[in-house]
């Protein structure tokens, strides 16, 4: 929706919010507000909002964007997109635009209609311009992907070539407000000789065939309504001469132009903008064929109807004409409606009678309604047309606003259409006073014109029920639902009479008598099947209600609000019918009085069964109330007595418990409450309710046993056998579910509390009951060390019968943790086999896992360190560690590792979540953990050949769980891994991490031999053709560069953490890293110990320098070194003391040149203490030989730096 006013205006777009009550509504929101006028004085003069078909297959038929064309009084026409940005900007006439309206495709309704163009329409006070609107569609996609794309290169946007276009000049009429353009039409024959005779008199010529014609209304003043036709292809749109004129200046802006667009023109050679205005093109006369004159009547407004038939038009004498486009006359009028608002309305008609006939399938009949809106009245009329009557009215605000389009999507055509449903153009009543947007809709029926339709006379009776639903009148709604004559009619009268909550029970059960008399008194031929059985259970229901609450009533005078039976299709008497009907509430009318002992339990039961239902539905309604109110069953103990009542009555029941039943089998009646129990999730009402069954069925059965055996032996069965197993796997859910219950603690990642049921359990597999565990174990945030103390504790648990008791003192908190872990003890005593150390902590691996895969840069931040390396058994620590790196790391790590390569370097952070899916610092972390992982499993490895695998069990009541595959059973079904090529995994995990850390410079894969690429992400249990021998030199000297600035950037980092705590990384393992890494890449340790040595010199960290073996380079490194940190005290600070001057000047001509050539810039850490210099030229002496070259040049040093230093140091 556009509003706009003068040169300012506001663009609302639709969007979905949730209100207080949790409904959904749309509501307009503001998506731009501006100035749209760019030449001085213009103001808007007409808007409209054209939707784009989208091109996309996924959203064939759905619009894809807006655009909103903006007719201004300078002559000008712009369109813009939904955010204000201009595409096409055009000036097609230096006259006030008066009126912008848009013609779209139309799919046609019947065989052989000519497929009308489609495009914008623009008025001028003199002329109509059209544009075509295939050419248009392609031109605004056009402007706004180059729009979109010189938004994010930063480049000016090309103003495209100007829009091929019609235009006419209407002639023979004073004054023109509106039109409305028809589409192409074509004459008979019989009008085509009319029209020549008039035109052309007696000797006129016909041709062959007639013409086809674009028509056009115009309403205004003398005439009140012109009609004018052009005929297609009389003239060319463009005009002939003009084009010839303009050929080599429109040749060349259109290769200018395209050359943009296809980024062939560059920024030096774009054209200054030209300020002048453009020329306007004359337009093609077109003289009005004829009209209908009225001298004193003006036009004011005309809309179309859909189907191109009809047009209504409004005048300035309060009069609402409708016209018959194709006669061109006027065929009805109606007064009274000054400043109306008109719109249209077509309806289909439903799928009914017409396409279920024996015949051939009548076509869907089609009808249009006009919809009039009177501003000074206050009301809104909907009219059947032609002739038809009033159908609706509503009072509504008098200064809304009545809004109709009149067209679809554009971009649409004979061939993209094909299969589509266009959804029908609606009339829209917008209130300012209030904000509302209300739609008009109307039924089909209303336009059926017999009055003897009996269809239409049932849905006016029906509407009218509807009405008097809101104030229950019986006698009245007895009387319309008895002269609804067509069954399904009276049928959905019946249902939506039952459904409505405000209506007494006795009101529905006197006219659902009387119905059901009816049609029992009318021809059992001629009554609808269907209709009476309806009747007839509904009647029953009714009648039961009534008893069961007079029942209800004599035990105490609480009964429930009236709960209305919900009526359903075709069913077969009232056993039939409780089927469909939601339990809960059913359930808790029927039983809940008798649980709680407010209503006799014997006369109920005697009630039910007197009805006809089986006791197979009203044991699933008894255990469904129980079940859903667990809380309130919790409460009251004595509701366990009434239910063992009940269900002793309920079995004693007429086919209950057959007669027949074998005891060695297993009873379909106690089978039903198993069932109902082992899938409920409500743990504590489902136990209660299994001991009380367990309880009556071994009363049952002994009762049985002694008719049919006569003996004193206790029987023996197949079914007390499955109430001990169903027993004893509710108490293990129910101690499983209360503590996953347990809340976490605040500020962990959590999600909803899981509802576990035996049926849960027992489809989820093997593995179902440590997954869920392990889900809570995440949701806990437990730290692997406190849960693998918590599982030691289970077999001290299990040795001593007393629980050990918190220490006094402890507080609160102390309390709540030794609940904590009896609770879990307990429950892996339940579950010892289900979960077994090493089974909780793999599947724990896992879910950590799976949450950091979910997001890896929460996961990383929240999830603790649980891994693999907390299992005991080595064939379970290698098959998970391979289970979780070839199903998860090895994907990331791939793609780490391609794009690391690719670029060179560490990447940016938008470059990271872009390619890889995670942040910098994310994916710096998810290498440290694939080289945890991979040492993990390297470790693992050696020790698994020592011990046989382990055997998977299960506890004997939970051996039937059917589902997939366990964790464990899938990581034991892992092949073996070959170690060298792990070993080689780990090698260049170890070189990414350490690129990533330091931010270094290098692509991982230069590092390797053919040999070592080609060996990369290969199956773990494959052996690859590996790198053996000696090394290229020149490979070699490359990993010796990459260790040697991995040591640099340590020896930074560690800088900075001395000069600012907590401000940089204060690991210290990373040299004994880079010493193992160059024993696997073939370096020299020792050169990478002096280096080491040195920075540590040369960042200033001279007591953390270590002492090498090789020390005549050493020396020879150090000694440079120190005169660099001398050569920058004496030459090169910014305050030269006067000792310093004259110890310059006293030093040897050999040690004073020297120290020139020494370049201090090469320090990391130049100014620090003489003391420390001393200390480091005293160990130089030391490492020196005196046989060395340099060794009077180190004693000279020594001297230097101790005269350079002040007498208090």
């Amino acid at each position: 929706m556009v509003v706009a006013k003068d040169h300012k205006a506001v663009f609302l777009s639709a969007k979905w919010r949730t209100d207080d009550g949790g409904r959904e509504e749309m509501t307009l929101a503001v998506s731009w507000s501006g100035t749209l006028s760019t030449e001085e004085g213009e103001s808007v003069s007409s808007v409209i909002c054209i939707p784009l078909a989208s091109q996309k297959r996924s959203s064939t038929g759905r619009p894809d964007w807006t655009c909103i064309v903006v007719g201004f009084s300078s002559g000008y026409v712009r369109f813009y997109t939904e955010s204000g940005v201009l595409l096409l900007a055009q000036l097609l006439n230096e006259d006030p635009v008066l009126r912008l309206k848009c013609r779209t495709y139309e799919i046609p309704r019947h065989p052989g209609v000519t497929e009308q163009l489609s495009g914008p329409g623009i008025l001028y006070p003199a002329a109509l311009v059209t544009i075509d609107g295939f050419s248009l569609f392609q031109s605004l996609r056009a402007c706004r992907n180059q729009v979109a794309r010189a938004a994010a290169a930063g480049s000016e946007v090309v103003h495209p070539p100007p829009l091929a276009y019609k235009k006419w000049g209407l002639q023979d009429m004073d004054t023109i407000v509106d039109h409305s353009s028809v589409g192409i039409m074509t004459l008979c024959v019989f009008d085509q000789m009319k029209n020549a005779s008039i035109l052309g008199g007696f000797h006129a010529s016909v041709k062959g065939s007639p013409p086809a014609m674009s028509q056009y209304i115009t309403v205004g003043g003398g005439p009140y309504t012109g009609f004018y036709y052009a005929i297609e292809g009389s003239s060319q749109p463009l005009l002939s001469h003009v084009a010839l004129a303009v050929a080599s200046k429109l040749t060349s802006a259109l290769f200018s132009a395209a050359s943009g667009w296809l980024g062939w023109k560059k920024q030096s050679e774009e054209e200054p903008t030209q300020k002048q205005k453009p020329k306007v093109e004359p337009a093609t006369p077109l003289a009005v064929r004829f009209g209908l004159p009225d001298s004193r009547r003006h036009g004011e407004f005309i809309c179309l109807s859909p189907c191109n038939t009809l047009a209504g038009v409004t005048d300035d004498f309060g009069r609402v004409t409708l016209l018959d486009v194709g006669r061109g006359i006027a065929i009805r009028m109606w007064k009274g409606y000054r400043d109306a608002q008109l719109g249209w309305v077509q309806v289909s008609e439903g799928r009914g009678e017409r396409e279920s006939s024996p015949s051939a399938p009548l076509p869907r009949r089609h009808a249009q309604f006009l919809v009039i809106y009177a501003p000074r009245r206050g009301i809104l009329e909907v009219w059947g047309t032609q002739q038809g009557p009033r159908v609706g009215a509503f009072t509504v605000g008098k200064h809304c606003r009545l809004l109709y389009a009149g067209y679809r999507l554009m971009g649409v055509n004979s061939v993209t259409s094909q299969g589509w449903l266009l959804h029908t153009q609606q009339v829209c009543l917008f209130d300012p006073a209030t904000g509302v947007l209300r739609t008009v809709t109307v039924p089909f029926h209303l336009a059926l014109s017999d009055k003897k339709s009996e269809r239409a006379k049932d849905m006016h009776l029906l509407k009218r029920l509807t009405t008097l639903l809101k104030n229950i009148l019986e006698s009245e709604a007895q009387s319309v639902l008895l002269d609804i004559k067509h069954p399904a009619v009276k049928k959905q009268a019946l249902e939506s009479l039952l459904a409505n909550k405000n209506a007494p029970v006795s009101c529905l059960t006197n006219i659902t008598r009387v119905l059901l008399a009816s049609l029992k008194g009318q021809d059992p031929e001629a009554v609808d099947e269907g209709l009476f059985q309806l009747c007839s259970s509904q009647l029953k229901l009714l009648q039961l209600y009534t008893d069961i609450q007079q029942l209800h009533s004599t035990g105490e005078a609480t009964t429930d609000t009236h709960t209305e039976p919900v009526s359903t299709t075709n069913t077969t008497g009232c056993t039939a019918r409780l089927v469909c009907v939601c339990f809960s509430p059913v359930g808790s009318f029927l039983f809940w009085g008798c649980l709680t002992g407010q209503s006799p339990l014997q006369k109920v039961c005697n009630t039910l069964q007197k009805t006809g239902i089986s006791p197979q539905q009203l044991l699933s309604l008894l255990l469904s109330v129980w079940l859903h109110r667990e809380k309130e069953v919790l409460k009251k103990t004595e509701a366990v007595r009434h239910l063992h009542t009940l269900l002793t009555a309920l079995s004693s029941m007429k086919g209950a418990v057959e007669e027949s039943w074998d005891m060695q089998c297993v009873s379909p009646w106690w089978q039903q409450v198993r069932s109902a129990c082992v899938q409920s999730h409500s743990s504590a009402a489902a136990l209660l309710a299994a001991i009380v069954a367990h309880r009556a069925a071994k009363a049952n059965i002994t009762i049985l046993a002694e008719t049919k055996f006569q003996s004193e032996w206790e029987a023996v069965s197949l079914e007390l056998e499955q109430w001990a197993v169903c027993v004893r796997q509710l108490e293990d859910v129910l101690s499983l579910q209360t503590l996953l219950c347990v809340p976490p603690p605040q500020g962990t990642p959590g999600s909803a509390t899981p509802h576990c049921s035996v049926k849960a359990l027992l489809e989820g597999g093997r593995g179902g009951i440590a997954d869920s565990v392990a889900k809570w174990v995440f949701r806990q945030d437990l730290a692997p060390e406190r849960l693998k103390d918590m599982l030691q504790r289970r077999g001290e648990a299990e040795s001593t019968e007393q629980p050990s008791q918190p220490e006094q003192g402890k507080g609160e908190k102390s309390q709540e943790d030794a609940a904590f872990n009896r609770l879990l003890v307990s429950v892996c005593q339940r579950f010892p086999d289900s979960l077994s150390p090493d089974l909780l902590f793999a599947h724990c691996c896992w879910e950590y896992v799976v949450q950091w895969n979910k997001d890896p840069e929460v996961g990383l931040r929240t999830v603790p360190a649980h891994r693999p390396s907390h299992l005991t058994h080595s064939h379970l620590y290698t098959q998970t560690s391979i289970h979780i790196y070839i199903h998860t790391h090895i994907y990331t790590h791939r793609h780490a590792h391609t794009y690391t390569s690719t670029v060179g370097k560490a990447p940016k952070d938008r470059l990271c979540r872009r390619d890889v899916g995670m942040g910098d610092c994310a994916m710096t972390s998810f290498l440290g953990s694939c080289v945890q992982l991979l040492q993990i499993l390297m470790e693992a490895d050696s020790g698994v050949e020592e011990v046989t695998p382990p055997e998977l069990c299960v506890e004997e009541v939970w051996g039937g769980a059917e589902g997939p595959a366990s964790l464990a059973e899938l990581a034991l079904e892992q092949k073996g891994v070959h170690y060298p090529l792990v070993q080689h995994h780990y090698l260049l995990a170890s070189l990414l991490h350490t690129a990533m850390t330091f931010s270094l410079r290098v692509k991982p894969l230069s590092l390797f031999d053919s040999k070592g690429k080609n060996a990369f992400f290969r199956e773990l249990s494959s052996i690859q053709l590996m790198p053996s021998g000696d090394m290229d030199p020149g490979l070699v000297s490359l990993r010796q560069e990459f260790l040697l600035r991995v040591l640099t950037g340590w020896v930074t980092t560690q800088r900075v953490a001395v000069e600012g705590p907590g401000s940089g990384s204060g690991d210290k393992t990373w040299p004994s890293l880079c010493l193992d890494l160059g024993l696997l890449l073939q370096v020299n340790p020792d050169i990478l110990r002096r280096h080491l040595v040195c920075e540590l010199y040369n960042q200033g960290l001279d007591p953390r320098a270590e002492q090498v073996e090789d020390k005549d380079v050493l020396g020879s490194q150090l000694l440079v070194l120190t005169g660099q940190r001398l050569s920058y005290s004496l030459l090169h600070t910014q305050t030269q003391t006067r000792p310093a001057m004259e110890l310059l000047a006293r030093l040897p001509p050999t040690l004073c040149t020297w120290l020139k050539a020494m370049d201090p810039s090469e320090l990391g850490c130049p100014s620090v203490p003489l003391s420390q210099t001393s200390r480091l030229v005293s160990r130089l002496i030391e490492i020196l030989p005196e046989n060395h070259g340099q060794y009077s040049l180190a004693l000279h040093l020594l001297e230097a730096v101790e005269d350079l230093i002040p007498p208090s140091d």
